[in-house]
């Protein structure tokens, strides 16, 4: 046996107006200006009550509750309960007695905060009631299972870094060839083309007049770079010893 379903208010108005309306003539919405408001065939109170998923809007006498008119509420919106289109205060309601008989008439609330609590309430009740349908489906047909397996044949890449001993990283899918040691790029074609030596004794390459020294200077900059600055053809001719230190020996 199923767990028993209590009764349960949802929603108290202790003041409401009830109209009698025209017949619908067409589809159009109903309006409440085409109702004597200013005359209700009735007053009292509201109170909306829900037992299990089922709904209803009972109207009851203030002073004793007697009930005036039960209303069951299926869905909302729907033909039960529906808003009129001039107004937020006034709706029509569906009102069944015990033999299923059915007939519209008209509700209206004196402020729109009234209304908006009525509102508020059928939307949450019915909100409710789906969420329960969709666990009771769930249990019923679980959902489907993801399958996170690999499939034959079926493979990934995963990006790693290494950390060496310095700190610096390399990323392990780095390919290609290597540049030469140190990380240095080749040397050009062409480069082994090296400039020879003076020869010793030579006539040409004695530095002897300061168009050598600039000629020595160019070709020779590399050994000079190393703090033997250039003299002028007068030093060359008092110090000759000294200019011959830019010369290397090989």
């Amino acid at each position: 046996m199923g767990e028993p379903e209590y009764e349960s208010v949802v929603l108290v108005k202790q003041e409401v107006f009830v109209y009698k309306i025209p017949p619908r003539q067409s589809n159009r919405s109903y309006r409440a200006a085409d109702w004597n408001l200013l005359d209700p065939i009735w007053t009292g109170r509201l109170r909306m009550v829900a037992k299990g998923r089922s709904l209803c809007v009972k109207l009851e006498d203030k002073s004793n509750g007697t009930l005036f008119a039960n209303c069951p509420i299926e869905s909302y919106p729907g033909v039960a309960i529906e808003a009129v289109s001039d107004s937020s205060r006034y709706f029509v309601l569906r009102i069944q007695d015990g033999n299923g008989r059915t007939a519209f008439i008209g509700l209206g609330f004196g402020d729109r905060s009234d209304s908006f609590d009525l509102n508020v309430a059928l939307q949450d009740h019915f909100k409710w009631v789906k969420n329960e349908e969709k666990i009771e489906k769930e249990k019923v047909e679980p959902k489907q299972q993801l399958d996170l397996g690999f499939k034959e044949g079926e493979t990934i890449k995963i990006n790693m870094k290494i950390t060496k001993k310095d700190g610096s990283e390399v990323s392990s899918r780095l390919t290609g060839k290597k540049t030469g040691a140190g990380g240095l790029l080749p040397p050009p074609p062409g480069g082994n083309n090296k400039i020879s030596p003076p020869q010793a004794g030579s006539p040409s390459h004695q530095p002897s007049s300061s168009a050598s020294a600039a000629a020595g200077q160019t070709e020779w900059g590399e050994f000079t770079s190393a703090g033997v600055q250039s003299t002028t053809a007068a030093d060359t001719a008092a110090t000759p010893s000294k200019t011959n230190a830019n010369w290397v020996q090989f």
